[in-house]
């Protein structure tokens, strides 16, 4: 298992106390206009700027909202985390009880779903609204390792005074999102916090490193599941003369027969009728089978997608695909968001030079922009078209964006991405939404 560098708050060989001290002059002199006697780390000043926008407060920022006890049973009760709770309790309890310091795991929106740990950070916690049910994401909170970390997509540790919320400068967090290893899609986060003067350089990765141990977890499970439903499946399918494939409740194939597998397929979210038009495939027929489906495909015919719509309002991106006989929607990965926003933007298309410039500020990366985007066009079927990459023009594309353009995919370091957030909002309206 391999890991990223992580950009800690407190590098080892620091002195904690002094750090702390500088750090709230740093809070002092930019809230007060003042030019900073330090720098911000990159994350905590990107996140300061959100948090502006969002008009937090950073001497009485309100309280978390918190949900009700039956909202927070059925949000635990949805929560795939749940599955490996016992497994992160395990890894993280005792090293947070002997520290001082409380684990909490939350669900994607920042809701904290369970909390455990020392007894007096926990009183410490609900004096600040750090409780059960409470939500912690930026809106609610302001910068701080949960609302952050789920933000930007990567694990995030906040320091004392990189609190944007005075109230909250007592506090150290380091937290690491929990994504579905199946289609990384975001589920939630754990974080673990503490007093400052408790901090230590390694806890970032310690939390880190528990998060990839629950994402491996789900994978195993996963896979179990997968056995189960060939396992079904297998007596129905021998006896078939015919293309066909089985797959999980997320689409995800189990097993095929007569055909290439493909290794999921996007399963329509409204369906009309016993057929739909998949978009590896083409039209099919969807029959139910115990936690999955069986699809046959039919010969190919003239039924495609009418449009296509990609949103980006939400906590996380997905893209819905709408044709004559049903409704799909597919979480992209962030590398596929990008591509496909920038294909949004130049309908008339953009070579894979172009793409590279777009993604990584220099045309040198053809062969992967040509890889990403052949796995996207597998997804997505005949909507996207080569020589150059575009959407079909038989195709209505929409974007969804934030409410401000500088809240558009916060996590994105792509140079065409970053001067899209400065650009004129009714421009990219006008060269997105509802076009043909």
């Amino acid at each position: 298992m391999s890991f990223p560098s992580l950009d800690t708050a407190l590098p080892a060989g620091v002195d904690a106390r002094e750090h702390a001290r500088v750090l709230r002059r740093v809070h002092e002199a930019a809230l007060s206009g003042r030019p900073t006697p330090a720098s911000l780390r990159p994350v905590v000043e990107d996140s300061w700027a959100r948090v502006r926008r969002l008009g937090i407060d950073p001497d009485s920022g309100p309280p978390p909202r918190t949900a009700r006890m039956e909202e927070l049973q059925r949000d635990r009760t949805a929560s795939p985390i749940a599955e490996v709770l016992s497994l992160i309790r395990r890894s993280l309890v005792p090293v947070a009880d002997q520290a001082d310091h409380v684990m909490l795991v939350t669900d994607a929106a920042g809701q904290i779903l369970w909390r455990d740990g020392s007894y007096r950070v926990r009183a410490v916690g609900d004096r600040v609204g750090l409780v059960e049910g409470a939500y912690w994401n930026e809106a609610s909170i302001g910068t701080n390792a949960i609302g952050t970390a789920l933000a930007v997509g990567r694990p995030v540790q906040i320091y004392s005074a990189e609190h944007y919320v005075r109230n909250l400068h007592t506090l150290t967090c380091a937290c690491a999102p929990v994504h579905d290893p199946r289609d990384d899609r975001l589920l939630g986060a754990i974080d673990v916090t503490g007093p400052v003067s408790t901090v230590h350089p390694s806890t970032l990765a310690l939390v880190h490193t528990v998060a990839r141990l629950a994402e491996a977890h789900l994978q195993s499970m996963h896979h179990t599941h997968l056995e189960r439903l060939r396992s079904v499946a297998a007596p129905l399918l021998a006896g078939l003369n015919e293309p066909a494939l089985v797959v999980d409740e997320s689409g995800w194939t189990a097993a095929a027969v007569h055909m290439e597998p493909v290794r999921r397929i996007l399963l329509p979210r409204h369906r009309y009728g016993s057929t739909a038009w998949m978009p590896a495939l083409g039209e099919c027929s969807l029959e139910p089978l115990p936690g999955g489906w069986l699809v046959r495909p039919r010969p190919r015919g003239e039924c495609t997608p009418t449009s296509v719509t990609l949103d980006l309002a939400g906590s996380e991106p997905t893209v819905a695909v709408a044709g004559h006989s049903g409704e799909w929607a597919h979480r992209p990965s962030p590398r596929h968001t990008e591509l496909l926003l920038l294909l949004a933007v130049h309908r008339r298309g953009r070579t894979a030079r172009q793409l590279s410039q777009d993604l990584f500020g220099s045309p040198e990366h053809v062969v992967t922009v040509r890889a990403e985007l052949s796995r996207v066009r597998r997804q997505l079927g005949g909507i996207i078209e080569s020589r150059p990459y575009r959407f079909s023009e038989e195709v209505r594309v929409r974007v969804h964006t934030p409410g401000t353009f500088e809240e558009m995919l916060p996590s994105s370091t792509a140079p065409a991405v970053r001067e899209l957030r400065q650009a004129d909002p009714e421009q990219i309206a006008d060269m997105t939404m509802g076009q043909r």
